[in-house]
């Protein structure tokens, strides 16, 4: 692996900082696989950690905005948020089928005592960080 440049907005670890115990650790995994994903992949020079929409996120040049958050409502999942106007959960339907649980056409949804299938999610997260390069390509160049 190489080095990346991560920049951290304070407001992002506070976030994460403020989460109840139960899910932090979750949070802090998806937060880690992220950051492997990014130094895996030389398209990603540079990854920002900073709030959107008050949920912590994750924005690399030529990528799509990544989110992550645990809700109140829902207090038994958490969930990995996608930008719902991209074709990044429809195709990640298309190539991993009902493997994932889905919300919609936004996120992949954990429940709290779930073994995270890291193989798979990273190949979700690595089209999200360059989705850009590879929104032409029928699966992002995700392989099944």
């Amino acid at each position: 692996m190489r080095n990346l440049k991560i920049t951290t907005d304070p407001a992002f670890e506070t976030k994460i900082a403020n989460y109840p115990d139960f899910v932090r650790d979750n949070l802090q995994f998806l937060r880690a696989l992220v950051i492997e994903v990014a130094k895996e992949n030389l398209e990603v020079d540079h990854l920002e950690e900073t709030l959107k929409w008050g949920e912590p996120s994750f924005v690399a040049k030529g990528g799509s905005t990544l989110r992550i958050d645990w809700k109140k409502k829902t207090p038994n999942t958490y969930q990995m948020y996608f930008k719902c106007t991209s074709r990044l959960v429809e195709t990640f339907r298309n190539v991993f089928g009902d493997f994932f649980e889905y919300e919609k056409n936004r996120a992949i949804i954990f429940r709290l005592d779930q073994e995270i299938p890291v193989k798979e999610l990273k190949q979700c997260i690595k089209a999200t960080l360059i989705y850009h390069k590879v929104k032409s390509d029928e699966t992002l160049e995700i392989v099944g």
